[in-house]
Order: C-alpha cells, then structure tokens, then sequence
C-alpha cells in the first residue's frame, strides 16, 4: 500500500495516487460539482460491499460526514462511517490485482476481491 497523505483525524483517508486518480475520473466526468459518495450496502459475498459514485455538492445533507482533499470532498452517511471510520482508500494500476483498494479497521472477514467485507 502507498503512503497516506492525509491527517490521521479524517475518518476516511486517501493515498495520493488515490486521490490523483479520483481527481482524473471527476475531469473526465466535465461536471466540477462533484464529490466522491461513499459508503457500505447489504450484500456482496461477506455480507456488506463498498459502494462509490461521484455525486453532485448540491446532494450533501446534514447526515452526511465530509472530508477535504485539496478542495475535492469525500462524503459519507453517518451509518455508513459507522463500518469505514479509519478505513484508507488506495489505488494502483497493477495488471493483477490493480484499481482501488479498502484498507478497513474494522472488517473482521474481507473476500478474496476485496469489494466486500463483514464487520
């Protein structure tokens, strides 16, 4: 895993290849009021999946959590910061294996994708 860039207080942190590449896919949208939804849903093959979409700044309600990266924000319902708090999202563009990558504290099982996890 790369480096984290950000302070250790976000409750969800960014490598910096993570954010370079998020800060490329909202470019290639053409839409500059946008941010990056995350979150967790039922299912996948551990029980809950990540989920994240880029979402318009005019969609943020009071019971969303925001995080600032150099100007982009990450937001994130609170029951969904219940199960990421801590987590670092990363990136790489290896062959195998490559794109973005949960490191989450508090999945006690993750499945061999990595797109899942229990808690």
């Amino acid at each position: 895993m790369t480096e984290v860039t950000t302070v250790p207080q976000r409750g969800i942190q960014l490598t910096e290849e993570a954010l370079n590449h998020v800060l490329m896919l909202k470019q290639q949208q053409g839409n500059e009021n946008l941010c990056l939804r995350v979150g967790v849903r039922q299912g996948g093959c551990s029980g809950m999946s990540y989920m994240m979409d880029f979402e318009n700044l005019d969609n943020i309600t009071e019971h969303d959590d925001i995080f600032d990266y150099e100007g982009f924000k990450i937001i994130c319902d609170r029951k969904s910061l219940l199960y990421l708090y801590g987590m670092v999202l990363d990136y790489s563009n290896a062959m195998i294996g490559g794109g973005f990558q949960f490191t989450n504290p508090n999945a006690n099982q993750t499945c061999g994708c990595g797109k899942s996890f229990a808690a």
